[in-house]
């Protein structure tokens, strides 16, 4: 097979953007009442059941995904710093 570097286009740079997404997750799930005690661990738990997916545990009821491209300006220093690696990196050249 023969590479055409023509019809491979590298990640441009500018394609790097901040995005803000909100996610609302619904679901039944069947655990001991201990487990969900810790409510530092309790988001961590509830988001492995939910990728792991449906089984006899745990029933998916609602899935909603939104997001929304916003200005570098909006995201905090730290984001803002990891943005201007991101684009000054060899990778995406």
């Amino acid at each position: 097979m023969k590479f055409n570097a023509a019809s491979h286009q590298p990640n441009k740079v500018e394609e790097v953007k901040v995005y803000e997404c909100e996610i609302h997750l619904k679901f039944r799930l069947i655990e001991e009442k201990c487990a969900l005690s810790d409510r530092e661990e309790l988001l961590d738990f509830l988001i492995e059941a939910f990728t792991t997916g449906a089984d006899e545990y745990m029933e998916p009821l609602q899935a909603c995904v939104k997001t929304q491209e916003v200005s570098e300006l909006d995201a905090s220093p730290q984001m803002r710093r990891q943005l201007m690696r991101l684009r000054n990196s060899s990778e995406l050249a």
